[in-house]
């Protein structure tokens, strides 16, 4: 099955995406639509990285150039070597029950969490990167150690396809326990509402700083949860400990939104402060937002 010119957006779309049978279908036809897209989009210099090319630098053999691609775009790339291209990365996707909520939009952040860490792990070891896999919310519910065969790929999704939610978000003492394992520099994506304490989740992506990795967070939201859009009263009830409250949401709203602006801008700040990539994701929103952001970061560690 392959994406048409004219359908790469809706294999973007992740109302579409969630109709698809498989995950792995679902990984497939995200990074497929997104290649499709980057040839009609500004960020088409990124297209670069899926053929595992780099551009051309003064010193390089000129036996290396890839002529097939100077014939198509009249620019120097230069085929890349593993040694070049091999990059060692640790996916973490909380699944607590506060992802497993969705309202304005029409799949949990769960859900969308999902099939962005398959996609990802698709593309990476498509370019012989190694991919690990964390699950967690106030435990590690398993971990996958980096490798980079496409047998691999298999297993990383058929554990995120087993994922059940469960349990509150304790993102510090998950990222520590896994930190710990790390051994080689590389990347680490986190993928999560960040429903959490936040002096414990800075000291720990710190922590994971700390070790020369590299660090991408994807704040996942549905986005009544950054609005508060609610209509009439209404009785709210937390997903991680079932507490229950009714109120009038027009009355609080306003507070609400200040502190949740309050708790982003934060977590926004203290991660750029560090190097660490952040990204606001809304469950509405098209897959290739992320992928952008991997990219970016993957472009500038090479």
């Amino acid at each position: 099955m392959a994406v048409k010119t004219q359908d790469y957006k809706k294999f973007l779309d992740p109302v579409v995406i969630s109709k698809l049978k498989t995950l792995e279908l679902r990984a497939r036809m995200v990074v497929e639509g997104f290649k499709v897209g980057l040839h009609r989009s500004p960020y088409h210099g990124f297209s670069v990285e899926f053929s595992e090319h780099r551009p051309y630098m003064q010193g390089d053999a000129l036996k290396n150039i890839d002529w097939k691609v100077f014939a198509k775009n009249e620019k120097y790339f230069i085929k890349q070597f593993e040694e070049e291209t091999n990059l060692i990365c640790n996916v973490f996707v909380d699944v607590s029950r506060s992802m497993n909520y969705k309202h304005t939009a029409k799949i949990t952040k769960l859900d969308y969490a999902k099939t962005l860490a398959a996609a990802l792990s698709y593309v990476m070891i498509d370019q012989q990167d190694s991919v690990g896999l964390a699950i967690y919310s106030d435990k590690i519910h398993s971990y996958l150690p980096p490798k980079s065969n496409r047998v691999y790929l298999k297993t990383i999704l058929s554990a995120l396809n087993q994922i059940e939610p469960g349990g509150a978000t304790v993102t510090s003492k998950c990222l520590d326990s896994v930190a710990e394992k790390i051994k080689k520099r590389g990347l680490t994506i986190i993928i999560s509402d960040f429903f959490d304490d936040m002096d414990s989740i800075l000291t720990a992506l710190k922590h994971i700083h700390y070790k020369k990795n590299e660090v991408i967070v994807f704040q996942i939201l549905d986005p009544i949860e950054k609005n508060f859009g609610f209509g009439s009263d209404s009785i709210f009830v937390d997903l991680e400990t079932g507490e229950q409250m009714t109120t009038q949401p027009h009355q609080i709203q306003k507070a609400y939104q200040q502190a949740m602006n309050e708790f982003m801008n934060k977590l926004k700040s203290e991660c750029l402060n560090y190097g660490i990539e952040y990204n606001v994701i809304e469950t509405t929103q098209p897959f290739d937002k992320a992928l952008i952001s991997y990219f970016a970061k993957r472009s500038r560690m090479n």
